[in-house]
């Protein structure tokens, strides 16, 4: 497929080697021995109960030429019913068994692919392309969903079978083990076709849903500037282009499918005629009885389905297994720094007073790009404000990621009242440091539990006051429900600027000691400016406070302003000291023209 030339190039998330794959999930299955053990024991037993009608068939045949008693004969019938009864039993204990394990693993290695991809870099989500993650977790995980519910315990049933059997029909005669294995190599070389055929396929398949389900993620997130812009069809016919891609893929495996399914029926042909021309010639020469020629035919019929089913499923086993790749290099990934801690947020024990944050940055690159932050000391005294500001693409927001302990430096520190934010203390200074960006997002739900995100044992009247000093007691009181209303998708819609003044709420209820605004309220209007600029002074009022400035009036009133120019800071101090320098800040500031 030809690149969009509008489109930046994106570096897809990793994906697992099949050693990682298998070592992942083994460490999975080892992780749950009791339940592994069980399904394994119970899928074993099916398999050997299918043995044993077509063994005692043959019995039964031979006594029926020996003229046998009834009685005899009767008792043969009755083992093989029971036995039928029994297999079917096995059967479906372990299916549900196998199910339940299967589901408990994907569920785990699900939850670690989210854990993972809500703490990567925002940049290595951006490269990727939402359409790649979205992909994943949905998509694939439906991929691998399906056949762990439908077709993993039959296949692993199956495959027990085979093996089962096949030891079956050598132990009953070698000679007639051996006839049944000429069809062995008609199998191997028709996998082996279908294989090399169809496993790039899957691979291009998957890429593909990806890439389709990016340009439709990308064209919804900015419905209202495509209509705008009149984009409609060019949008449309990238999804329609995507979407015949995958399609197309889809249509040609389909077409090896039925093609695979030819050499399977001449395989079987050929096993099962040489089977019975073995019997027969054995028989002849009274080498084995009626009965053993029976029970060997019927064990290698028997092999059709298994043989059949683990062949045919390949198909969904494939598909299973790109997608499971897929999941396990993000689930493998890397811990990138600070943002690794988990568990539900919790408010601190007790109030604690603002603290000296300290951010070293030697340097900082995103993967093998352009280094992005160098040589950067920054100091913040407790309950200092400083605003750091800047030219877009000085690194403002990266620093910023960094004195949050979101971005692990390439190398470097961050240390909050000389502890380290990263390591052993992690989990207890990260609740000391919040970070309140640009991009809020309102959780769909209840108000209250929004903000409970927080802090989940605070009362209704605390809820409350966290939002009244952001000054949000005015739009709160027009809600039909109060803190009850639901909000986010599908719920009551909240203006940007009442979406920030939920964030600034959240961090009065975190109570941290210190406080990183990105941006935080560049969403206001002109009209709303001041009221957000006055609800993020209230909300870190007493907190040690670092500002990306998106309006250099924010600036002004801070106690010391820190300039950063390609990744360096070039000047710091207050705005009057700063403007009679005039400097890169005095630039700065002529260029916005911000009245004091």
């Amino acid at each position: 497929m030809t690149a969009d030339p509008r489109t930046p190039t994106r570096t897809l998330l990793p994906v697992a080697s099949a050693r990682q794959t298998w070592t992942t999930l083994g460490a999975q299955f080892r992780d749950r021995p009791g339940l592994s053990a069980a399904a394994a024991t119970v899928l074993v037993a099916a398999a050997t109960g299918g043995l044993v009608a077509p063994w005692v068939l043959g019995r039964l045949v031979d006594d029926v030429i020996a003229d046998a008693p009834v009685s005899r004969i009767a008792g043969r019938v009755a083992v093989i019913a029971a036995a039928a009864v029994l297999t079917g039993l096995l059967t479906a204990l372990g299916a549900a068994l196998a199910s339940r394990l299967g589901e408990t693993v994907l569920a785990r290695l699900r939850e670690r692919v989210l854990d993972r991809a809500l703490h990567l870099p925002s940049a290595t989500l951006e490269r990727a392309g939402t359409g790649d993650l979205l992909a994943r977790v949905g998509d694939d995980v439906a991929v691998v969903t399906n056949v762990i519910a439908v077709s993993g315990p039959a296949f692993v049933g199956a495959l027990l079978s085979v093996v089962l059997t096949v030891f079956g029909l050598v132990a009953l005669d070698w000679r007639l083990g051996l006839a049944g294995l000429v069809a062995a190599p008609a199998y191997a070389l028709a996998l082996r076709w279908y294989l090399r055929r169809s496993m790039p396929y899957y691979a291009r398949e998957r890429v593909a849903t990806g890439e389709r389900t990016q340009a439709m993620a990308g064209a919804l997130r900015g419905a209202a500037t495509v209509r705008a812009y009149r984009t409609e069809d060019a949008h449309v016919a990238a999804i329609a282009e995507r979407s015949g891609l995958a399609r197309d893929l889809s249509l040609e495996i389909f077409n090896l499918h039925t093609r695979f399914g030819l050499r399977i029926n001449r395989s079987e042909f050929l096993g099962l005629a040489a089977v019975l021309v073995a019997g027969f010639l054995l028989v002849r020469d009274d080498l084995v009885t009626v009965g053993a020629a029976t029970t060997a035919a019927l064990y290698f019929h028997r092999l059709f389905n298994p043989i059949g089913l683990l062949l045919m499923e390949s198909d969904s086993v494939l598909q299973a297994g790109a997608s499971l790749a897929r999941l396990v290099g993000v689930a493998t990934l890397p811990d990138t720094g600070p943002a690794t801690a988990s568990g539900p947020a919790t408010a601190p024990a007790g109030p604690r007073g603002p603290a000296a944050l300290d951010v070293t940055v030697r340097r900082h690159h995103y993967d093998d790009g352009p280094l992005v932050l160098a040589d950067v000391e920054l100091r913040l005294a407790p309950g200092e404000r400083v605003a750091l500001v800047g030219a877009s693409g000085a690194g403002k927001s990266t620093l910023a990621g960094i004195a949050a302990g979101i971005i692990a430096p390439t190398d470097g520190s961050v240390r909050l009242d000389g502890a380290p934010l990263t390591g052993a203390d992690e989990a207890v200074s990260r609740r000391d440091v919040a970070l309140v960006s640009q991009e809020v997002h309102v959780f769909a739900g209840p108000l209250a539990a929004d903000l409970r995100l927080a802090a989940p044992d605070a009362t209704d009247a605390e809820l409350l006051d966290a939002l009244d000093r952001v000054g949000a007691t005015t739009w709160l009181r027009t809600l039909p429900e109060g803190l009850a209303t639901p909000v986010g998708e599908g719920g009551h819609r909240l203006t940007a600027a009442q979406a920030q003044q939920v964030a600034l709420a959240r961090l009065v209820l975190t109570a941290p000691a210190v406080a990183v605004l990105d941006e935080a309220t560049a969403e206001a209007g002109s009209a709303g400016a001041r009221d957000l600029d006055q609800a993020a002074l209230a909300a870190t009022r007493g907190r040690t406070t670092l500002i990306v400035a998106h309006r250099l009036s924010q600036a002004v009133t801070a106690d010391r302003i820190v300039v950063l120019d390609h990744g360096r800071i070039v000047e710091q101090g207050t705005h009057d000291e700063l403007l009679a320098a005039d400097g890169r800040y005095g630039h700065l500031w002529r260029s916005w023209r911000v009245p004091v």
